[in-house]
């Protein structure tokens, strides 16, 4: 029997396809919280709201992280305490997945209002204008969050992406590892150029 990790690496290494086909092997990995289409979805999302320079592959890596933090979400777990902190956190709270159910569909109505048959299938520019409207009512999105809080999915799943080591060293074009235990060696040096360069 093939591990759900084993699967997602798999789905990873297909990615090569067009768009519709990425999205289409994204959606074939099992999850117990999002649906083959809502996967797609994300892909589709993703295609517009992050950067052109992470690729294919740091796009779909994107949607297998997002799809990963609620697979992996534990209500009432124990958070611990912060860095520096003496003070317990309280624990986790319940998941937000669920809340994104309807506004899967509400993106889906709106591009069937603009002529498509799903947000996946609608052009780049339609799923554009939909996002921001999305990310403007009911009232504006001003910061997006560093973690998933099922107040709106477009914000969710850009904060997740953007609050992550790879969108730091894409934004920095440099391996700066943000999350990785680095020991003091070479300290001194800055982080490696990406690319080589």
């Amino acid at each position: 029997m093939i591990g759900r990790r084993a699967l997602l690496k798999l789905g990873g290494s297909l990615m090569a396809w067009r768009p519709l086909a990425r999205a289409a092997v994204l959606a074939q990995a099992p999850s117990p919280v999002f649906t083959p289409d809502h996967i797609t979805t994300l892909a589709a999302l993703a295609d517009v709201t992050l950067p052109s320079a992470a690729g294919d592959d740091g796009r779909d890596d994107a949607v297998r992280k997002f799809v990963g933090w609620h697979v992996n979400y534990r209500a009432g777990a124990d958070m611990g305490h912060g860095y520096g902190n003496s003070t317990l956190r309280a624990r986790s709270g319940p998941a937000v997945a669920p809340r994104y159910a309807a506004q899967f569909a509400a993106l889906d109505e709106a591009a069937r209002r603009q002529g498509a048959g799903a947000f996946a299938s609608a052009s780049a520019a339609v799923r554009r204008a939909i996002v921001e409207a999305t990310l403007n009512s009911p009232q504006p999105v001003n910061r997006l969050p560093s973690r998933p809080t099922g107040a709106n999915l477009v914000a969710d799943f850009m904060g997740l992406y953007f609050n992550s080591a790879p969108a730091f060293d894409l934004a920095y074009q440099a391996a700066i590892g943000r999350d990785d235990c680095r020991g003091l060696d070479n300290s001194d040096r800055p982080p490696a150029a990406m690319g080589g360069r």
